[in-house]
């Protein structure tokens, strides 16, 4: 019986099946892969590079040759027109159609000796993919999959992480639920105050720039290990909240309230007694101007607080430094005892079904070839047990008959063309709805539990934007995207194990192109934004051939962020323009599931444009006035002078 893990030897022709003949061994150089080595290195150079893999059958006693990329097999070795270099790893291949919607996805399939459920097919099979077919995609006005790449990359090693599973994802959705009510209770208990709206996420965000962990979505290698992010957030709303109000009364009552709430926070805590005699001065000050002044505006009872705060704020810093970095602490450390949890969880799944983790190969040779989607290296098993069913615009996907996750069917049909695109394990869909429900599930999960939590994360910039990106700067590729609110196929993500399958490109930070023009619109964590100057600006340097980035990132100016001010000061930006704040939309980030006429939502705040691009990118796609007049009027077509709004230098 042939090495479960390999991929099938062709049908032998004339030749009828049985047991391997008695005392046939391999040949010098053609070792068996039951045996330590690598028995690809016997074939020539070229027939490598195409793909070609050189095994041996036990059952047939001969070697056959195996193509990874085409899944053909053959007993001869292939010859020269077995191979071509204009497309090595088979971007430009088309997958297999679409299974009829009359059949059931959830069809038991015959199981191998292995357990893992895959039935072989034969090279031959119509159903796999062939290079020379293109693929035509149904129309949609949200999103252009017909546009091709002009992106080109370093090769870059593939993904070593498990494939996902519905177990898994239900499990991390448990334990990340978990983690936001122990998040909660612990601002709620310690500081007094309610968890900083969106900060779970964000320090999501942040984590992830520098772990170095096995987990797509929670930290579990980081240093540090006290959460730059969280500290911060938490540290502003000690000791309460305070907003912007509207009218002279609610900011009367809110100086009243931080008075208040400073001097409890001081005489509960050990401070120093200089630092607790300071803050009791300033608070006493504050009421008894608040006693004795009655015509006060708003612009007074607001300076005030102002001031307040200013004062008070470093030594409340000071008392409640030790309790936040508890917090950050506990919530880093029980991260860490979750992640154990899934990867062992998840290993054993995967054994009980004879798969086990690989190796890292070594680092792929430094070759700049065209943007291919991410390669997946440990096998998937069989999946079963979603149940869809369609209703009107809605269609329902169920884990065990219990855990309902819906989509609308136009992103449902978007999922199933990225999925004809990019997916190359699975020609007859058989594992298509489970990896939909665990990619759904795990965006579910990602954006959090309260109404609407999350949604900013995913914002997207509105559709004529992107077709003029295209037009006029010949943008194909999205820095900052998901299979759910994508609008080219060719995007990265933050989700590499459940996105790839759809086209993803693996995460921003990890992936590094040598030509192409690109957008850029970040989820708004600072560090993260950070993070992406400094990646992109070493791409700018490092390359000779055409590259731009258009960022998209918001005009915080109170305080400016570190991250627009390095982007405005940068050597390789070219030009900046400002869109005002409620002059132009966003699409949600919910948009997947929301109705249409909900999809945009106004933009409470500017934006601001920035082209940094190489000498050789500004002269193929330079921001000139013509054409950054067209793209600020793509913002807002009712507006004939694109000057009106916006500002541009």
């Amino acid at each position: 019986m042939n090495n479960p893990s390999l991929p099938p030897p062709p049908q032998a022709s004339g030749i009828p099946p049985g047991p391997q003949t008695p005392g046939i061994r391999p040949p010098p150089g053609m070792l068996s892969p039951a045996q330590p080595g690598d028995p690809v290195h016997d074939l020539p150079h070229d027939l490598l590079e195409a793909g070609w893999r050189r095994f041996w059958s036990r059952r047939e006693g001969r070697p056959y040759f195996f193509n990874k990329v085409s899944n053909e097999s053959r007993w001869e070795i292939p010859g020269q027109d077995a191979f071509t270099d204009s497309d090595p790893l088979g971007i430009d291949a088309s997958p297999a159609p679409m299974p009829s919607r009359s059949l059931s996805i959830d069809t038991a399939m015959p199981s191998t000796s292995n357990g893992v459920g895959m039935k072989r097919r034969s090279s031959e099979d119509p159903n796999l993919m062939s290079p020379a077919k293109k693929i035509s995609f149904s129309y949609s006005p949200y999103w252009n999959f017909d546009i091709p790449t002009n992106v080109m990359i370093w090769e870059r090693k593939p993904c070593y992480l498990p494939p996902p599973h519905p177990e898994i994802e239900l499990l991390r959705t448990q334990l990340m639920s978990k983690l936001r009510i122990q998040y909660k209770d612990l601002c709620r208990n310690r500081e007094k105050i309610e968890p900083p709206r969106e900060s779970f996420n964000r320090w999501l965000l942040e984590r992830k720039v520098i772990d170095k962990g096995h987990d797509p979505v929670l930290p579990c290698l980081c240093t540090p290990e006290v959460s730059p992010s969280m500290y911060r957030e938490i540290m502003h709303d000690i000791p309460m909240k305070v907003v912007k109000c509207k009218y002279f009364n609610e900011t009367k009552r809110q100086l009243s309230k931080y008075a208040q709430a400073a001097k409890e926070l001081m005489d509960s805590r050990s401070a120093s007694a200089e630092s607790r005699k300071l803050v009791k001065w300033q608070v006493e000050d504050v009421i008894q101007w608040l006693q004795r002044t009655e015509n006060a505006s708003y612009a007074d009872y607001d300076s005030r607080l102002v001031h307040l705060k200013k004062q008070c704020q470093p030594h409340i810093m000071e008392v409640a430094k030790s309790s936040v970095e508890g917090i950050c602490l506990k919530m880093y450390n029980t991260a860490v005892d979750h992640v154990k949890k899934i990867h062992e969880r998840h290993w054993e799944i995967l054994a009980e079904m004879k798969i086990y983790p690989s190796t890292t190969g070594p680092p792929p040779p430094r070759r700049n070839i065209p943007c291919y989607p991410i390669q997946m290296v440990i096998p998937a098993p069989r999946m079963s047990g979603i149940e869809h069913h369609i209703e009107g615009d809605v269609v329902s996907l169920r884990f065990k008959s219990e855990h309902l996750i819906k989509v609308n069917t136009s992103h449902f049909h978007k999922l199933e063309q990225l999925y004809r695109c990019n997916c190359r394990d699975d020609p007859k869909f058989e594992n298509f709805l489970p990896r939909v429900w665990c990619l759904l599930r795990r965006y579910h999960t990602y954006f959090g539990l309260s109404a609407d939590e999350g949604s900013g994360l995913q914002g997207a910039l509105p559709v004529p934007v992107f077709e003029c990106l295209h037009r006029v700067f010949n943008v194909t590729f999205e820095c900052f995207a998901s299979p759910l609110n994508c609008y080219f196929k060719q995007y990265c993500s933050a989700f590499v194990d459940t996105d790839g399958y759809f086209g993803s490109r693996g995460p921003l930070l990890d992936f590094s192109p040598t030509s192409g023009s690109f957008e850029a619109n970040p989820p708004f964590g600072e560090e993260l934004m950070e993070a992406m100057v400094d990646h992109f600006e070493s791409l700018l340097s490092e390359s000779n051939d055409p590259l731009s980035f258009i960022v998209f990132v918001p005009d915080w100016r109170d305080p400016p962020t570190e991250a627009l001010m390095r982007l405005e000061s940068s050597r390789f930006k070219r030009k900046q323009a400002t869109v005002v704040a409620y002059e132009h939309e966003y699409r949600q980030g919910f948009q997947h599931i929301v109705n249409k006429a909900d999809t945009n939502i106004r933009a409470s705040h500017g934006t601001v444009i920035i082209f940094l691009q190489n000498e050789a990118g500004f002269n193929k796609w330079g921001p000139t006035r013509e054409r950054l007049n067209e793209l600020l009027l793509a913002y807002n077509p009712q507006i004939k002078d694109a000057t009106a709004p916006s500002s541009a230098t």
